[in-house]
């Protein structure tokens, strides 16, 4: 019998105050099946480790986040920056998931040359690409909303996604479709088509937009159900394009990190039910 929760991923940040343990357990106990991980607590507990733990509560691991910030113009800095994307691929391939999430970088001290930055990213993405393709791991370039875009993630739109990923393989790069970043976008729906006709739809994330906006924005990630986004359209979007994979709930939230962490685990696998399932 269906739970409804068969597709529903957990990314770790929305429950960041669970240890590793604590949220494999928490995740067994509620019958849900995918978890997505962040590389600072995975190297925290140990990456081989964290493998283990996930492995022998039968989780799967849905995405690693994060790999980018390709978009530095002084030539060490670059290079520091593909070398950690090397071994953020490593990672992901040692935790078992074939997808790596990319935030590409916002624009470098000084700089107003989006265009230049953004060009930096695709040849970060030509190096890394075939190894990425070795390890089994795909790219996913994941668009910020464009109040990221000076100092955070230079690709704002899916379009702008798109452009750089298919420059290379589908198999290599693709995109992360991203409810609290895109929703906004009417051309947005089009080109998650775009994305599926190729097979670039490498992961599909939620979060709501509620406001008013924290100072700071970054943790401003609304509760599924609590804001603007209508959740089965998006759902509706991504599995007309051919996407039929997990979906993830990411929510970066000081309110909800607050509180007891199994508490919102569990409220947040009630609310995908209720807005997302069936």
């Amino acid at each position: 019998m269906s739970t409804g929760l068969e597709r529903l991923s957990i990314n770790q940040m929305t429950v960041k105050q669970l240890s590793l343990p604590e949220l494999a357990d928490a995740c067994v106990r509620l019958g849900v099946p995918g978890v997505g991980l962040w590389r600072a607590p995975v190297q925290s507990y140990g990456v081989e480790a964290t493998a283990r733990l996930v492995r022998d509560a039968g989780l799967t691991v849905t995405t690693l986040c994060r790999g980018g910030f390709f978009t530095a113009i002084d030539p060490a800095e670059r290079e520091q920056a593909v070398a950690d994307n090397r071994r953020a691929i490593d990672e992901a391939a040692t935790l078992g998931t074939d997808t790596l999430v990319l935030v590409s970088g916002g624009l470098p001290a000084g700089s107003r040359d989006l265009h230049g930055a953004r060009e930096r990213i695709a040849d970060a993405l030509a190096e890394l690409g075939p190894y990425a393709e070795e390890h089994g791991v795909r790219l996913a370039i994941e668009p910020l909303h464009p109040m990221y875009a000076a100092d955070r993630c230079v690709v704002s739109t899916l379009a702008q996604a798109l452009d750089l990923a298919e420059r290379f393989p589908a198999h290599q790069v693709g995109v992360a479709v991203d409810t609290y970043h895109i929703w906004w976008d009417d051309r947005a729906p089009a080109q998650i088509a775009r994305a599926g006709a190729t097979g670039r739809i490498h992961t599909f994330q939620l979060a709501d937009w509620t406001t008013p906006l924290p100072e700071g924005v970054l943790n401003g990630r609304g509760q599924i159900g609590d804001g603007s986004i209508d959740m089965r359209e998006w759902k509706g979007y991504v599995e007309a394009a051919g996407y039929t994979g997990p979906i993830e709930i990411e929510l970066f939230n000081e309110g909800l990190w607050a509180r007891d962490g199994r508490e919102v685990l569990a409220e947040t696998a009630e609310r995908f039910v209720t807005y997302v399932a069936g």
